[in-house]
């Protein structure tokens, strides 16, 4: 959380714009536990909504998906605009002690974007993060364009 509030203030002083991204574990908390739209509400409240936007970025959409569906109608949940999830479902720490990259489904990623698209409108940036690649972004392209 200093990371995010310190770069957030960081560029506010400089007058560069900013897009705060935040990564979950696979419960849909931070690393450090917080919840997200904790984090989110903490970051607005301590640079007066400085950041552009939020993203969630390098975790499985699965890994969130619940916590947005428990908040929907929130109006934290307009502040989060972006999408860049990883192609697996595993762990962070499982993830560091692969031998192999994990490309996870690249369908399944399209289909959970396109329900986070549907359960929060705000969100508009999609792409992909470790192990996805172009299959991966070509599915949510094809769902989101159906």
């Amino acid at each position: 959380m200093n990371e995010a509030i310190g770069i957030t203030k960081a560029c506010k002083s400089l007058g560069i714009p900013f897009v705060c991204s935040f990564t979950t574990e696979t419960d849909g908390s931070l690393p450090s536990g917080q919840l997200l739209k904790d984090a989110v509400e903490q970051v607005d409240r301590e640079t007066d909504c400085y950041p552009s936007y939020f993203t969630i970025n390098c975790s499985h959409p699965s890994h969130f998906l619940p916590v947005i569906e428990a908040n929907v109608g929130q109006s934290w949940l307009g502040r989060l605009r972006g999408l860049n999830g990883n192609a697996s479902k595993k762990s962070h720490g499982e993830l560091d002690n692969c031998t192999e990259l994990d490309f996870g489904d690249p369908v399944e990623f399209g289909q959970l974007n396109a329900r986070l698209k549907e359960l929060n409108p705000a969100f508009n940036e999609f792409g992909g993060c470790c192990g996805s690649d172009i299959r991966h972004v070509t599915e949510v392209f094809k769902i989101l364009t159906a």
